[in-house]
């Protein structure tokens, strides 16, 4: 796969009656070196001058999440595991705790893709259970035709 990649990450939480879900699409970079895969892209946030560097590391049943900026914060996502971070915003930060079911991993010529299952806590309440998908294509795929 190419360097250059759009990157689409989509979450949904399921809390008691409430269900969310999100997706957002970056621009970014994507190598794979040793057997580990790196995706690397820059998120605007409203009301943010500038920019959250997030970095996703995955190698076999496990997926990290490096955030750094305004927001930081170092999640892990590995099957049967429980892991905790400070997640850190400029308003304030609280303790996350992941409880990880499940990571797969698939890989195609033209994509990469991600997938997490996860029980989240935040200040030891439990919040949510959570899905989580990475999906890593050739930016090329996404180009309006003439440009």
């Amino acid at each position: 796969m190419t360097k250059d990649v759009m990157v689409t990450i989509a979450g949904f939480h399921m809390a008691e009656e409430d269900e969310d879900t999100i997706e957002m699409v970056h621009i970014g970079e994507y190598y794979e070196r040793n057997g580990t895969h790196y995706i690397l892209y820059e998120e605007r946030m409203e009301g943010m001058a500038e920019p959250v560097k997030n970095r996703i590391k995955i190698r076999g049943h496990r997926m990290e999440l490096q955030k750094r900026g305004p927001v930081t914060a170092d999640m892990v996502f590995e099957e049967h595991k429980s892991q905790s971070s400070t997640y850190a915003i400029p308003y304030g930060s609280f303790l996350m705790e992941t409880h990880t079911k499940k990571v797969e991993i698939q890989e195609e010529e033209a994509c990469f893709l991600a997938t997490a299952s996860y029980e989240l806590n935040v200040n030891g309440v439990r919040c949510a259970s959570c899905d989580i998908r990475v999906l890593v294509q050739p930016r090329k795929t996404f180009r309006l035709e003439g440009t």
